[in-house]
């Protein structure tokens, strides 16, 4: 007797038809299920609800302190006075609207262009001379055999971290000030004491300096994250095939770390004219606006000390839509280069 004439018991044949809706797309006229993109919206919301109300504090909180306040870029096209009512709100409805006036100033500023310079030096020099630096840390710690010397290393990197501006730049007077430890050191042997804390013409460096002392042992945590995820049987793979320890580095560990340093490079270059505040403003008067002064210290001085909050607001304003052009440009390079960047295409 042939296969097709052979008797199925019930079982079998229930098996039958419930496989045969997968196997071959479903009988003519059998229902469907939608995908996911198809869904209704009050559909996924019921699938979803438990998540979505996870997430709605941080979503509240990010609306309130991050979005609501763009509105208050309204006032870079007016001459605004904040003494008019006690009212914010009220303040800006009376002020005096001035078009254009105030980013008309802002282009007409040789300062304004003097900030820009000195922003983007200390960009490029960051950007050279510190974003490097935690990758090494990371794959310097993640060589390391033994787990004791491994956390160690890790705390003493990440301490500095933990200090505030105003601490990381006592200990850099203390070391690099005219009276500080260096300066000292050269007199005793004989020769005339210097103070790169008031050198403008190493004012870039220095800042740089700090910011690596600081925060380069926190960066490497992203790194360390990535690193993790690698799996083991790729270095015993390499290692079979005759690879040494640098050889493994630049075929394994390197490849597992691309996609997080274009990541946080599109990041980095959308933060360019952003170089620290703080950091800058406690050190503005010791060396002089003219080698100190950056974008946020800017928009400080003329918002806050001159009361130009007009002028100020144009100033950000323009930074603002700067560094939005330049995260577009930076995650366009990675999608080039085959990575995600902040978004997919």
């Amino acid at each position: 007797m042939s296969h097709s004439t052979v008797p199925r018991t019930g079982t079998e044949a229930e098996e039958v038809n419930e496989n045969a809706p997968a196997a071959h797309g479903g009988a003519p006229g059998a229902p469907k299920e939608p995908p996911a993109a198809k869904q209704g919206l009050r559909v996924r919301f019921r699938r979803d609800r438990v998540l979505l109300l996870m997430t709605l504090p941080a979503v509240l909180l990010v609306l309130l302190f991050n979005y609501v306040p763009i509105l208050g870029n309204v006032v870079a096209f007016q001459e605004y006075d904040p003494y008019i009512s006690d009212n914010g709100i009220v303040s800006i409805l009376h002020s005096p609207w001035v078009g254009l006036e105030n980013f008309q100033r802002i282009f007409e500023d040789s300062a304004f262009w003097n900030a820009v310079q000195n922003t983007l030096l200390l960009f490029v020099l960051q950007l050279v001379l510190y974003f490097p630096i935690p990758i090494l840390l990371a794959l310097l710690i993640n060589s390391v055999v033994r787990p004791r010397v491994r956390a160690i290393s890790q705390a003493v990197l990440y301490l500095p971290h933990f200090f505030s501006w105003v601490l990381v730049i006592a200990v850099f007077q203390q070391l690099f000030g005219g009276a500080g430890l260096l300066s000292q050191l050269l007199r005793d042997h004989g020769y005339n004491g210097l103070s790169l804390m008031t050198d403008p013409d190493t004012f870039k460096f220095l800042v740089t300096a700090q910011s690596v002392w600081k925060d380069a042992g926190w960066g490497i945590i992203v790194f360390l994250a990535a690193l993790a995820s690698v799996s083991p049987d790729l270095y015993e793979a390499a290692a079979m095939d005759g690879a040494n320890r640098w050889r493994r580095m630049w075929h394994v560990t390197l490849p597992a770390l691309r996609p997080v340093i274009a990541l946080l490079l599109v990041l980095r270059v959308g933060d360019a004219l952003t170089v620290g505040f703080e950091q800058i403003l406690l050190q503005r008067d010791a060396v002089g606006p003219g080698a100190a002064e950056v974008l946020d210290t800017f928009v400080w001085w003329n918002g806050v000390r001159n009361q130009d909050f007009g002028y100020a607001a144009a100033a950000g304003l323009v930074k603002g839509v700067i560094s939005l052009g330049l995260v577009l440009m930076a995650n366009k390079v990675a999608h080039l280069m085959g990575e995600q960047g902040v978004y997919k295409k």
